[in-house]
């Protein structure tokens, strides 16, 4: 790997922790990076599932006291995003390079939005609870609720992009109010489809380890500097910055692959 190569995923893995700790969406940073470092769409798609993967261990372990209160149901939630970070995985490595290029604009259009207008997903769903009738935070958990958790968890291990936005979603419209509650399942979910969805990725020998290395300790003290810096900076500010990024890469990818 040429320095400018590892300058390159070095930086986009340092923005990408410190995105991740302040307001979320490090992903458009750290992707796009192993993409210009020239590593092939499918492997950097893998490669950066990986270093991005200790983060998330952290962050459920840090919650794991609020995630346990609701015992049985985070067992499910975890058991169903393990399988879905399988499935989404697999499903990465069944496609070719090409087809996966293909699809990363479009990728990168769904997660932008998402990210963009998650307030109004959110009164969207608050809107959905108050008109329908639906299960009480004390007594969680459907099969519908269990089906979207499948169908995130399948595009978390498949792309990643977004996934907490669609988590926090299914939690919510399912009945739970408290947000230490609802952060501490989505930090599980998220853990537990990283690792099995890295696993996958590694065990294929989709991975390039030279760029994972690198970014996962650049993320890893991006994440530091990120939290320090957390509750200086408007978070509006970051997360219009994600937003400009997001839709610019999209726009990018969209040309690129015209």
């Amino acid at each position: 790997m040429q320095l400018t190569d590892a300058l390159l995923v070095a930086g986009g893995a340092f923005l990408a922790g410190g995105m991740n700790a302040m307001a979320g969406g490090g992903t458009f940073f750290s992707f796009p990076a192993m993409l210009m470092a020239g590593v092939p769409p499918v492997a950097a798609n893998a490669s950066n599932t990986v270093a991005l993967w200790p983060a998330s261990l952290s962050s459920a372990w840090a919650y794991r006291r609020e995630a346990m209160r609701h015992g049985r149901w985070a067992a499910l939630l975890a058991v169903v995003s393990v399988i879905g970070g399988l499935l989404g995985g697999l499903l990465l490595l069944a496609i070719s390079n090409e087809t996966f290029m293909r699809l990363i604009p479009w990728l990168l259009l769904v997660a932008t939005t998402l990210f963009a207008f998650s307030a109004q997903i959110g009164r969207l769903i608050r809107w959905i609870k108050a008109h329908m009738k639906i299960a009480p935070a004390d007594q969680p958990g459907s099969a519908g609720g269990a089906l979207f958790q499948l169908a995130v968890a399948i595009y978390g291990g498949f792309f990643g992009a977004g996934m907490g936005i669609l988590t926090l979603a299914a939690l919510s419209i399912q009945g739970f109010e408290d947000i230490q509650e609802i952060n501490a399942l989505k930090n599980l979910t998220s853990a537990m489809n990283y690792t099995v969805a890295a696993a996958t990725f590694i065990i294929a020998g989709a991975i390039s380890w030279p760029h994972t290395l690198v970014a996962l300790v650049t993320a890893a003290i991006g994440g530091y500097v990120g939290a320090a810096f957390a509750r200086k900076l408007p978070a509006i500010w970051l997360k219009r910055l994600v937003i400009a990024v997001g839709a610019s890469l999209t726009v990018i990818y969209f040309i690129k692959t015209a």
